[in-house]
C-alpha cells in the first residue's frame, strides 16, 4: 500500500476525515450523524485558514481512501494551540507514524511561540492515553458530557510549552 503524506487540503480530505471519525466513533462511542457534522463543518472552517507558519496539518491516503490525520489549530486561541483530528485507521496503527506526528505537531506550537497545546479526548481511548502521557500530557480536567448523543466522560489534556510562573 502506497501512502501519500498531505500537509494541506486536498481533494476528499474533509470528507475522508469526518468518514473515518464517524466509523471510529460509531462503533467505539456510539456516536451518531451530529458527531459526523461537526467534525466535518470545523475541520472544514481550519483548512480554509489554514497558516503553514503557525498551524500544522497531515492527511495520510492510499488508494484514494483517507486513513489518517492530525492537526494543529494554533489561531484559534492565543493560549494554547489545538492539537485536534488526530486519528488514524486500524491499518496505520503501530507503525510509528502517530507517534511522529505527535512529535511534528509538538515541535510546530514550539516554533509558532503557543505557550501549551491541549487537545480533547474520551475515556476508553487507551492506546491514545498512553500516547499522550509518553508525549507529556497531562489532565487538565474531565466533564461529563452528552453531547454527541450518549453519555461519556471527556478529558482535557494539557502540555506546557513555557514555564508557568
Amino acid at each position: 500500500m502506497d501512502i501519500v503524506i498531505h500537509d494541506r487540503w486536498t481533494p476528499g480530505a474533509i470528507g475522508g476525515i469526518a468518514a473515518l471519525h464517524a466509523r471510529t466513533y460509531a462503533e467505539s462511542h456510539g456516536f451518531g450523524a451530529f458527531f459526523e457534522a461537526k467534525v466535518a463543518r470545523e475541520l472544514g472552517e481550519f483548512l480554509q485558514r489554514l497558516d503553514p507558519a503557525r498551524d500544522l496539518f497531515r492527511c495520510a491516503v492510499a488508494d484514494g481512501r483517507v486513513l489518517g490525520s492530525i492537526a494543529l489549530d494554533a489561531g484559534e486561541d492565543p493560549a494554547s494551540a489545538h492539537l485536534r483530528w488526530f486519528i488514524l485507521d486500524p491499518a496505520l496503527r503501530g507503525q510509528g507514524l502517530g507517534r511522529r506526528w505527535l512529535a511534528e505537531a509538538i515541535a510546530q506550537a514550539r516554533r509558532a511561540g503557543a505557550p501549551e497545546i491541549h487537545l480533547w479526548t474520551l475515556d476508553g481511548l487507551d492506546a491514545a492515553a498512553r500516547l499522550y502521557a509518553e508525549a507529556g500530557f497531562v489532565l487538565d480536567r474531565e466533564v461529563a458530557a452528552e453531547q454527541w448523543g450518549r453519555r461519556v466522560t471527556e478529558r482535557r489534556l494539557v502540555l506546557p510549552l513555557t514555564p508557568r510562573c
